[in-house]
């Protein structure tokens, strides 16, 4: 039992002062996810117009936000490699392939063989060359920052993924970043934050891309040491907060909501990758929740289908109707547990091997930090 739990240890080698609660704060941002999904599947169970039904809605309006701590990680961490160091682009892409492609080919294929098995609940075209575009789309990680279908619902965030890892070591060698000063770097990163916020609350788009320079200047904070990290208690408030203002609504809340929870997860971040034996760090270096983060993409990938599965044979037993805060709150750690079971092999039998093979925990930025990044 002990060497099995061994395999989820993915920092034990480490020395970095922030490796443990950075891998608590990536299971933190998993289980978000997962609430998104529970809530989406379990409302046929939910009588509507309800406080329950009105409870389960914030509730997975508040667990989109997982999503974009991963962004503000990945931004940390890959910022953080390439400022530190020259990295030659094809080498640096090709970790990236490796640490993303193992894992996602195999739920990949596993979503095509079931969209053959099941085709009323495929999503490819029934065109032949239309399909075959399609599942190609999908397999270059496009859906995302494209109006794409994806195939895996969660698969759309690795094409926001991929977009950074393909502009930010262009940007630090275009722009002469490393022999630039700290402040310039800084400055120049908010201003075109605030410029790129701007955009998007005229224009619309991608405005959850902010969510990767709230990670470099998190990066660039930490670097440079110079500013006061908030004690425990106000970055636990502020990440409150933050999650709170995802329930934000009105005209022109959405760029609103993605800024205050920028400065909501910079603000937890820092607190904790700055000052490690504090209370808030040692909560999320909790070693269950650190597992969880160190098998968060696997988990990320798979979760969804899992549950699926799982509340499809929920329906023969306990058919659709209203039911009361009881059974939503009840089934919610049953079906977590049952999610934890494929998502643990994929992790196990591919990621680990294929993705995570030697990897050397270095002390600065090389420590994983998304469900979609790790050296």
């Amino acid at each position: 039992m002990r060497s099995i739990a061994r395999q989820f240890e993915l920092s034990r080698h480490g020395t970095a002062s922030n490796v443990r609660p950075m891998e608590g704060l990536r299971g933190f941002a998993v289980f978000l996810v997962f609430l998104v999904h529970y809530v989406t599947l379990s409302a046929p169970w939910i009588a509507a117009a309800t406080p329950l039904a009105a409870f389960a809605h914030a509730l997975h309006t508040l667990g989109n936000a997982g999503v974009d701590l991963f962004f503000v990680l990945s931004g940390y961490l890959i910022y953080g490699s390439i400022i530190a160091r020259a990295q030659a682009f094809l080498p640096f892409m090709r970790r990236r392939i490796v640490r993303i492609y193992p894992a996602f080919c195999v739920v990949f294929a596993l979503y095509l063989a079931l969209s053959l098995a099941v085709p009323d609940q495929s999503k490819i075209p029934a065109s032949g060359f239309a399909a075959c575009i399609y599942v190609l789309q999908n397999f270059l990680l496009l859906p995302g920052l494209f109006p794409i279908e994806p195939i895996i619902t969660v698969a759309w965030s690795l094409s926001y993924e991929m977009f950074y890892y393909l502009a930010i070591p262009f940007a630090v060698a275009l722009l002469r970043l490393r022999a630039r000063s700290a402040r310039w770097r800084v400055l120049f990163f908010a201003a075109l934050g605030a410029a790129f916020a701007g955009y998007c609350a005229l224009w619309g788009g991608p405005a959850r891309l902010l969510m990767f320079i709230a990670g470099i200047l998190l990066s660039e904070a930490l670097r440079s040491g110079a500013l006061p990290a908030p004690r425990s208690a106000l970055a636990l408030a502020c990440l409150i907060a933050g999650l709170l203002a995802t329930m934000l609504s009105g005209p022109g809340m959405a760029v609103v909501k993605v800024v205050l929870l920028c400065a909501s997860f910079f603000s937890v971040c820092y607190a904790c990758f700055s000052q490690p034996e504090a209370a808030l760090a040692r909560a999320f270096s909790w070693t269950p929740l650190r597992w969880l983060g160190n098998m968060s993409y696997s988990y990320y990938l798979l979760h969804g289908l899992a549950l699926k599965c799982a509340f499809i044979v929920l329906m023969a037993v306990l058919p659709p109707a209203g039911h009361d805060a009881l059974v939503f709150f009840g089934l919610m750690p049953l079906m977590f547990a049952l999610t934890l079971v494929p998502s643990a092999a994929l992790f196990l039998l591919v990621e680990r091997p294929f993705s995570l093979a030697g990897a050397v925990r270095a002390p600065a930025f090389a420590a994983p930090a998304t469900a979609q990044e790790s050296s």
